[in-house]
């Protein structure tokens, strides 16, 4: 009536290896979990950094208020004076770390801030600049910290043709493009044309 088991122990070590199994396959969804968990916040960290990075190009950036250049007795631009503040919704902008693309029909020019320590010693264009405006809650003016942070500041920008390694002097009828770089990656263009007739004027807007 009854089946008699000549090997009593087959049936605990067949329940051992089933409990090793069980046990393997839970380490390895839990290792699995771990990296998948870890792979997820990497990569969310990596796309909040992306878009706050793209974020900053698109509003970190100067917006050109007005240009004027100023006209030598020969009928040519050799010193422009631009405006410049802050776009819509900019976080600070450092002057002095700002590069300018300069391009006219004399060719292309890098331009760093004259305030820097090496500007000199450098091979690059420089263009200065100065504060017209400055925010009445700023605690520091922008002279002193070289930086736009209020949407009232007001910087003028200067490029002065005389000077060693800059652009040349613009003529009547050209047209330039700057295109004003900020550290954060934020570009605007600016394109300045020059009016076609210049005598008899001392300084014209560009």
């Amino acid at each position: 009536m009854f089946e008699r088991n000549d090997k009593p122990d087959e049936r605990a070590q067949v329940g051992i290896g089933t409990l090793i199994v069980f046990i393997a396959m839970v380490l390895v969804a839990a290792i699995a979990a771990g990296v998948l968990i870890n792979t997820a916040g990497f990569l969310q960290s990596s796309a909040e950094e992306s878009g706050e990075q793209a974020a900053e190009q698109v509003t970190n950036r100067l917006v050109e208020v007005g240009t004027t250049g100023n006209v030598t007795d020969g009928g040519e631009i050799d010193y422009v004076n631009m405006t410049v503040r802050l776009a819509p919704g900019s976080n600070d902008v450092n002057l002095n770390d700002t590069t300018i693309q300069w391009v006219s029909n004399d060719g292309s020019a890098q331009l760093v801030s004259a305030r820097l320590p090496d500007a000199e010693n450098d091979t690059y264009g420089q263009f200065n600049w100065t504060a017209l405006r400055d925010g009445p809650e700023d605690d520091t003016s922008i002279s002193s910290d070289d930086t736009l942070n209020d949407p009232v500041d007001r910087a003028i920008l200067q490029f002065n043709m005389t000077e060693t390694d800059n652009p040349a002097n613009i003529g009547a009828g050209e047209t330039v493009e700057a295109q004003i770089d900020t550290r954060s990656g934020g570009q605007t263009t600016v394109t300045l044309v020059v009016p076609d007739s210049l005598s008899n004027k001392e300084s014209v807007e560009l």
